[in-house]
């Protein structure tokens, strides 16, 4: 079955791009006392339930690997669209360990560019970025983790994983996100520090267990300063994925849109392949392309 944008929502972090770490980038608020109502069970209970529904999207099934063939359309206000091709690869390398690596083709002036991501149980995280006209890998900080990867729409923290135990979590009653009843799951930081966001609000689909809409807020803000939203769903070769996907600054206007060509999943990937040589030379990776 496929979701279509006209009767389902839509949203911003694709498949691996937005993992909701693991939640999606993708893994990701509105003021949700104003717009929905909330059921009247006890706030321990809020508290219980939400980290168990938070865990729920955390664990579902999305394979032992992943690697995508995508197209990220970036427009803003006054300029025309602008379009990149990218591959991406994902696995699973042991209990809370994921690896992803981010591979743009097109156009020329970004054709080559790479990001590795390496996230390790807990709050440790490794991302290095390979830039073909310095022909160099560079580490990027933690303190940068809330910069714009490549001019786009989300944020360097956006494509880490993102534990459950790393966020307090509530559930603040039912809502709808493009005609969908959706669990509204609230996700606050147990430590601050850790992330560039004071909470995100999920509008979490029951059957898929994926956040059609992710509103995420900066601190001190009352309004949230990024929306994802899913704009296509299809299950594919078991897995519920995302095939279009959108994530707006409200702020600006400016939007990054992914939309998904073609995806393989469980194809074996090797861990040669989520390297600093692999990082700079694309030809290790290139059998595994879909």
């Amino acid at each position: 079955m496929t979701l279509n944008y006209k009767n389902f929502a839509s949203w911003g972090s694709s498949i691996s791009l937005f993992s909701m770490g693991r939640w999606p980038a993708i893994l990701p608020w509105l003021m949700v006392g104003l717009l929905f109502s909330a059921p009247t069970f006890s706030a321990s209970t809020k508290l219980k339930d939400g980290t168990a529904l938070a865990q729920r999207v955390y664990d579902r099934a999305d394979g032992k690997d992943v690697s995508t063939r995508a197209v990220m359309i970036l427009t803003e206000k006054g300029h025309s669209p602008r379009q990149r091709n990218l591959f991406t690869f994902a696995m699973d390398h042991g209990k809370g360990e994921r690896w992803s690596l981010t591979r743009f083709t097109k156009p020329a002036d970004i054709a080559g560019t790479g990001l590795l991501t390496k996230d390790y149980p807990g709050d440790k995280s490794d991302q290095k970025l390979y830039l073909p006209a310095l022909d160099k890998v560079r580490r990027i900080v933690s303190s940068r983790k809330g910069g714009h990867f490549v001019g786009a729409d989300l944020y360097y923290e956006d494509l880490r994983d993102r534990e459950v135990d790393m966020d307090h979590h509530r559930l603040a009653g039912k809502g709808k996100a493009g005609g969908q009843v959706c669990e509204i799951l609230v996700s606050t930081p147990v430590d601050p520090k850790n992330s560039v966001y004071s909470k995100r609000i999920s509008w979490i689909h029951p059957k898929t267990l994926i956040p059609l809409r992710v509103d995420y807020y900066k601190k001190g803000r009352k309004k949230p300063i990024k929306r994802m939203r899913v704009r296509k769903l299809k299950k594919i070769q078991g897995y519920w994925t995302i095939l279009d996907s959108i994530m707006y600054d409200l702020k600006t206007g400016h939007k990054t849109r992914i939309a998904t060509k073609s995806i393989k999943y469980d194809q074996g990937l090797t861990g040669a392949l989520f390297s600093d040589q692999a990082l700079a030379d694309d030809s290790r990776e290139k059998r595994f392309r879909p």
